[in-house]
Order: C-alpha cells, then sequence, then structure tokens
C-alpha cells in the first residue's frame, strides 16, 4: 500500500453564504479519511475549494452592491479561514474563478464535442427553475410549488434556447456502471437511489443560460448566430463546478492523468445524482476515466431542520467550535453523525459526550497514567512483556481502521466507536489491577511494571489512532507521553508493535478541562 496514489475530494461550496455545519461535517469527514489514509502510507492529494459562478451568486452580489468578483473574493476567505479552525489537512483549494480552471472547463467542453458531437445541442426549454439548486426541477421534485431543497424560493418559470447535453444516451452506459461496479456509488442507500433514478429514465440537460454573465462562456458558439456576432451564453454551473476534480489536475496539460482519475469523491447526498449520473457522463463523452468511488454523505439537522442557510436554522458554527475547541468538535461531530446517514445535533448532548468521553474519559486516563508514571518509575516507562491489553486493544483498532480504509466503505463512526472502547477498557483496566496498590508491595514492582507500561502503549495507540480525528489534542497526548516524532506520522502498521520503553513521560495540562458548573441561583 505504501506510496499509492490516492486523491481525495469534497463537494466545493457554493459561494453565496458562509460556511455552516453541513459545510463542517463534509470537511472534517474528508480531512479524518485524508489523514487516514497519509497514515496508511499513501500519497494523498486532499482537494477542497468554491464554486463561485451561476446565477444565485450574481443575484446576491447585486443585492449587496457589489461586483461578483469581489463579493466571491470575501467569500473565499471565510471559508479557508473556517477550514484553517477546524484543522482541515487540504493540499489544494481550487476556485472556478481561477483562470486556470476556466480554460479547463473550456478544454474539457471542446474535448467532448470533438469526440461526440452529437452530444452537444440546441433547443428551446421551458420549465420551473430553482435558482438555489441552478437546476430546472422535475415535477417529483416540487411541493406546493417549492422545491424541496430550497422551500424558502420561488420557483422560477424560464423559457429559453439553450445548448444542451444528451444525457439519455448514457442511461445503458450508467446502469452497467451501477451494476458492475458496486463501489462505485456508496453507501448502499446511495446506490439505491441512483437505481432508482436510472430505471425512471433520463433526460437530456440544459447546459448553458442565456443572459447570464456571471459564468464561464460556453466555449462552442450557437449554429443559428454564426457570424461577426454569434451569441455566447454562459456555461451551466454543474457544467462548470463538477470538472473541478479534473482541472486541478493540470489538466489539459500532459501530467494531468499523474493524478486522475480521482481515488474518492465525498459529496451530500443532496448531489449524489450529479456526482453519480452527470458527472461519470460527461467524463465517457470526453472519453476519460472515472473516478473510483462517489460516497454521498447524510444531512446533519438540528430539532429536525436540516442545517442550511435557507432553511434557516440558528445556530452558531463558530460558537459551537469554541464551547470545547475544534478537536473536540470534530471528534463529536463524527461521533454523533453516522458518516453513511443523517444525525441530528444537540448542544446538549454535546456537552455530555465531551463531558463522559473526553473530559472524564480519555482526559481522566491520560492524567491519571502520566501521574502514575511520574509517582512510580520517576518519569520513564519501564520494560515489560505484553499485557492483555494489547491484544484486546489490536482487536479494535484493526476493526477501525477496517472502518477507515474503504474495504467496508467510509464508516467514520464505526471506527470512533472501535478507539473508544480501547478508551474505556483502559480506563476499567486500571480498576482492576489497581497500580496504587500493586506500588506499595516491593514483591510486585514486575507486576506494576506491566501494567504502567501496558497503559502508556495504548494511551500511544490511542493518540495514533485519533490523531485523523483530533490532530491538535493527539499530539498533546503524544508530546506528553514522550513518543518519538508526532503520532500524525505514525503509521498504522507499526501499530501492533509499538514499544513505549523508555519513553520520558511528562503529565502536561489537561487535555479536556472539564465544564464549569452553572452558577447557583
Amino acid at each position: 500500500m505504501t506510496g499509492e496514489k490516492f486523491y481525495i475530494t469534497t463537494a466545493i461550496d457554493y459561494a453565496n453564504g458562509e460556511p455552516h455545519f453541513g459545510h463542517a461535517l463534509e470537511k472534517i469527514g474528508a480531512d479524518v479519511i485524508a489523514r487516514a489514509h497519509r497514515q496508511m502510507g499513501r500519497n494523498v492529494h486532499f482537494l477542497i475549494g468554491m464554486d463561485e459562478h451561476g446565477q444565485k451568486v450574481a443575484q446576491t452580489a447585486a443585492a449587496l452592491g457589489i461586483e461578483p468578483q469581489t463579493f466571491v473574493d470575501e467569500i473565499a476567505v471565510k471559508f479557508r479561514t473556517m477550514w484553517d479552525l477546524l484543522g482541515i489537512s487540504y493540499d489544494q483549494f481550487i476556485r472556478t474563478t481561477d483562470a486556470p480552471h476556466k480554460s479547463g472547463v473550456r478544454a474539457f467542453i471542446k474535448r467532448i464535442a470533438e469526440a461526440s458531437p452529437e452530444d452537444f445541442y440546441e433547443k428551446e426549454y421551458e420549465g420551473w427553475y430553482c435558482v438555489g439548486c441552478e437546476l430546472f426541477k422535475r415535477a417529483d421534485e416540487i411541493v406546493d410549488k417549492k422545491c424541496v431543497l430550497h422551500p424558502t424560493r420561488d420557483l422560477e418559470w424560464t423559457k429559453e434556447k439553450n445548448w444542451f447535453f444528451r444525457l439519455s444516451k448514457y442511461q445503458g452506459f450508467l446502469s452497467r456502471l451501477v451494476e458492475e461496479r458496486p463501489n462505485f456509488i456508496q453507501p448502499e442507500s446511495r446506490r439505491n437511489e441512483i437505481r432508482a433514478l436510472l430505471a425512471s429514465g433520463l433526460e437530456d440537460l440544459s447546459i448553458t443560460r442565456a443572459r447570464l454573465a456571471w459564468a464561464i462562456p460556453f466555449p462552442i458558439p450557437s449554429p443559428a448566430t454564426q457570424g461577426p456576432s454569434p451569441e455566447v451564453q454562459g456555461t451551466w454551473v454543474w457544467f462548470d463546478a463538477l470538472p473541478n476534480y479534473l482541472t486541478a489536475t493540470g489538466y489539459p496539460a500532459k501530467g494531468f492523468k499523474d493524478r486522475w482519475p480521482a481515488s474518492l469523491h465525498i459529496v451530500g447526498k443532496d448531489i449524489t445524482r450529479l456526482h453519480a449520473v452527470v458527472w461519470p457522463a460527461m467524463l465517457q463523452a470526453a472519453e476519460l476515466p472515472l473516478p473510483e468511488r462517489v460516497w454521498g454523505h447524510g444531512f446533519l439537522s438540528f430539532g429536525g431542520e436540516r442545517f442550511s442557510k435557507s432553511a434557516g436554522v440558528k445556530i452558531s458554527l463558530t460558537d459551537e467550535i469554541a464551547r470545547f475547541g475544534p478537536d473536540a468538535f470534530r471528534y463529536f461531530l463524527l461521533r454523533e453523525i453516522p458518516f453513511d446517514g443523517d444525525g441530528s445535533y444537540s448542544v446538549e448532548r454535546f456537552e455530555a459526550v465531551y463531558t463522559s468521553e473526553l473530559a472524564n474519559g480519555l482526559g481522566n486516563l491520560a492524567s491519571r497514567v502520566t501521574a502514575m508514571i511520574e509517582k512510580y518509575r520517576a518519569g520513564v516507562v519501564p520494560p515489560a512483556a505484553a499485557a492483555s491489553l494489547d491484544a484486546e486493544d489490536g482487536a479494535d483498532l484493526a476493526a477501525a481502521q477496517s472502518a477507515l480504509d474503504g474495504s467496508r466503505g467510509y464508516l467514520l463512526h464505526e471506527a470512533l466507536d472501535a478507539i473508544a472502547r480501547t478508551t474505556t477498557r483502559a480506563n476499567l483496566f486500571i480498576q482492576t489491577s489497581q497500580p496504587w496498590a500493586l506500588a506499595k508491595d516491593p514483591a510486585k514492582s514486575a507486576e506494576l511494571d506491566v501494567v504502567l507500561a501496558a497503559l502508556v502503549r495504548s494511551l500511544a495507540r490511542q493518540a495514533v489512532a485519533l490523531a485523523a480525528y483530533m490532530p491538535n489534542k493527539a499530539e498533546a497526548l503524544w508530546t506528553q507521553l514522550g513518543g518519538p516524532g508526532t503520532a500524525g506520522a505514525m503509521p498504522y502498521a507499526q501499530l501492533a508493535a509499538l514499544q513505549a520503553t523508555g519513553w520520558q513521560v511528562k503529565k502536561g495540562d489537561g487535555l479536556f478541562p472539564r465544564p464549569a458548573e452553572p452558577a447557583s441561583i
């Protein structure tokens, strides 16, 4: 596995507002996968970015009385600041207003036109258009004359002559793809949704918009307006956004194949159709390789309401991060929200999990173990044989890795379940072995060594396993234990043989301070 390419992407965020919880869930989840795969020895390239064109952006900028480019520049700073705060270890941040991306999109569209010349055609079209989705909506996507995903926005009846992409041509190809490559779309619930969509039949896509200036100009002029001033339409925002995964590799420069195809696209379930149907069809039309896998995570809700700007849910992402710090927020979000389904966020639940699992669990364990090493062994981890704790931890940490390596999908919550079991086990090991009692009997010095060394090894393994989830706290724990290098650089493959003999342990500040008790009235 060493050196194997792993190109992971998230959906690029639409530049019409500030980062919200849904954005954070996706970026943190992808970051955990990227960090974990680095520890698995893979050559990871982690791409995120901004989707900055489209009617919605133009309208928002106009309402603020500023130019669209000025508006998206300001939004991009806010997103990058948030991802830096949350420790997102991206390797590349792409913006669809970047000149290389725009030229890459034009080259990609021209490649489709050359490889599959019948796939683009012009016709007049009319229907209900959702500016929030930047999509024409089917009847089954409209409830009470509103888009089901943007119930606060009015649909617009739109009629114009556009360029179309012949998506219907790829119905058979996509159906075979879903059946012959069962891991292409995951989890299974998303795959079943795409199966149902394909069974209902595909319609061709309108891929340009007339009178849309804030867009990449569609590079193929209309046959009806050939001459000195041919009509130029704006490229539909999704035909601009989806190729970012390709243009980020340097496409169409010769070296783009060094990274393409992508190993994994992480996207929300609301845009799985675009990534598992439209994007593969576009690539097939261009005669380019398809990504290896699309993972569609679920939604995060608060009190039953989906987190989104349009839904009007009022809770501050910045405030929640500040409550117990970025690492605790990362831990809780992926502990509470299954990465293969939907979940609900609760402020009260965050405090409860933080207190029980981090402050009273891992934090208290680290404090007790480092204090005992300092007290009983002058801060030096003694040599000792393996204990039952080592083998039991090994089974759980293997299960955690299998939940992250793609062999069972990307079940980030299951990996945390397994890691949490090692914390609980180590705390129980202290209670059953009672090192304070062993320390009173010189004849049991060797037995005490076994207990103390096993506890340090367990904590060290936890630090390594948690480095993808809580990078700062994991390193703080690793430093207290006296581990060499960094926890995040320790390969998973070396965990089973990890030894801590001779490490210089030094108890530091508490990793997870307990929440202050509410003031009495």
